[in-house]
């Protein structure tokens, strides 16, 4: 099992062997002093009377800083590096993840049970009743997360290969914060039609799809697609989780700051899929002035009830063409500011064209679209996608009580009440009182958040007529 320890990006271990004589590991010492390498564990592996075998665990700024360290403890004298060791390499060797069975095979009686002959009958009871498949298979618990490596964290078109790691990550958060079964499905292809096809090929397996690292504006049609033939969910988490997550954050810094939602100006920074996701819930959750932005300037703008009318085709609605501004335009007496774009677009000056009280949404990664230390002093609330500073914006907090809510009753589909339904849920889950300027969304390992946002959503599927499964005693209270 590899050691996790403190969390750096760049920690490698490496194994010296050294003369065994007064000042040779001060030579090392002294090198990773001299090249900013944060020195941490040291470890005797070895020891004889001429030489030492030790451990060197030390921080590097990013590879090829690593690499270049590497070489120069090679070239000291009466040094020689056996072997080095990345730990987050160590730590997916072997991929992440793995099948279980829930039942051992420990005799014949029960291999007869649960392979053949004994399987033929239930296969025999859900061909008679497709909707047994629920009741007696996995798909009542199954996702399957679907990519094609196009667009891959914020590291653009790596392929499916490349792809596999995040997706397998994805599948652990999938079960240890919602205890579904979910499975990395990463395609070969990155043609709309051959997505469709394939995803519509294996949906009999699973009991919701969630589209993961697609590119725009691909995603929205295969989404689009997806849901209109499929009769199980299907979600685009890199959109609407995003967005759930994004209210659920707003909803409470307008409350610490005291503005309502109908009454804040936003600038939206970014319109690809997370962004454009983001702008259609933000209407739909009653946002009255709203500005989106692209590198060409202020492309969607417009009465409100005009933009609410498009907000399932939002596309339709950018006018990148007819530009009505620049971004500094569009932040003049701004309320709110959200990035879905690029690290540091924004300067001082730009955040002070805002209004006072300004919360701003930063969530470029790995490079906000201000840096943190700047924006502490410029604006009253402030949030990034990052784990390092406060009010992290993770769709993780969002899409496994989602789909555990979907699963739970059977839903055809994720629909808009039921994301808005898990957008309150998120924001309820820090009291008021507890709420600060520092704290307007719940951490990923709050326990709580996950049931409370499929109960919600559960309820929110039932209401609008898309659950297939009545509540039962075993259900829940549902949030008031």
């Amino acid at each position: 099992m590899v050691d996790i320890g403190p969390y750096s990006n760049y920690r490698l271990t490496v194994r010296l062997e050294l003369a065994n004589k007064p000042g040779i590991f001060a030579r090392v010492a002294a090198l990773l002093a001299e090249e900013q390498a944060n020195l941490g564990a040291v470890d005797i592996v070895s020891a004889t009377k001429t030489r030492m075998v030790r451990d060197v665990t030390f921080d590097v700024q990013n590879e090829g800083h690593g690499e270049k360290v590497l070489a120069r403890l090679g070239a000291l004298p009466d040094v020689t590096v056996l072997s080095a060791s990345d730990r987050i390499f160590l730590l997916h060797l072997g991929g992440k993840i793995r099948v279980e069975g829930k039942v051992p095979i420990s005799t014949r009686n029960v291999l007869s049970m649960v392979y053949t002959p004994g399987v033929g009958r239930v296969s025999q009871a859900i061909a008679r009743d497709k909707s047994k498949v629920y009741a007696f298979t996995s798909k009542s618990n199954s996702v399957a997360v679907v990519t094609d490596g196009s667009a891959v964290l914020g590291l653009g078109n790596l392929g499916p290969e490349a792809a596999l790691p995040v997706m397998e990550g994805k599948v652990m958060l999938f079960k240890e914060l919602a205890g579904i079964d979910a499975w990395p499905i990463c395609l070969n292809t990155q043609d709309p039609d051959e997505i469709v096809r394939i995803a519509r090929g294996i949906a009999p397996g699973f009991g919701a799809i969630n589209l993961e690292d697609i590119s725009a504006p691909r995603c929205f049609e295969i989404e689009r697609r997806l849901r209109q033939s499929l009769d199980i969910p299907v979600m685009h988490d890199d959109q609407h989780g995003t967005a759930v997550v994004l209210l659920a954050a707003l909803t409470n810094a307008l409350t610490v700051t005291r503005k309502r939602l109908e009454n804040v100006r936003i600038v939206v920074n970014g319109l690809g899929a997370a962004g454009t996701a983001c702008c259609r819930m933000l209407l739909a959750a009653g946002v009255s002035h709203l500005f989106g932005c692209d590198k060409e300037g202020i492309i969607l703008y417009g009465e409100a009830e005009q933009l609410r009318a498009c907000r399932t085709d939002l596309t339709a609605c950018l006018t990148r063409d007819k530009p009505k501004g620049t971004l500094r335009d569009a932040l003049k007496g701004a309320d709110v500011f959200i990035g879905l774009s690029v690290g540091n677009i924004l300067t001082a000056e730009d955040l002070d064209l805002m209004a006072t009280d300004r919360i701003v949404f930063a969530m470029a990664n790995p490079d906000p679209e201000v840096s943190p230390e700047l924006a502490a002093s410029h604006c009253r609330i402030f949030a990034t996608g990052r784990s390092d500073y406060p009010n992290q914006i993770n769709n993780a907090l969002s899409f496994p009580g989602i789909f555990r809510g979907a699963l739970d009753v059977q839903a055809s589909e994720i629909n808009e009440a039921m994301k808005l339904a898990a957008a309150k849920a998120i924001a309820l889950a820090i009291p008021e009182g507890a709420l600060s300027e520092d704290y307007i969304i719940p951490s990923l390992f709050d326990k709580e958040v996950v049931p409370r946002v499929a109960r919600a959503v559960a309820a929110a599927a039932r209401v609008s007529g898309v659950a297939r499964r009545r509540a039962t005693a075993d259900d829940q209270p549902l949030l008031e």
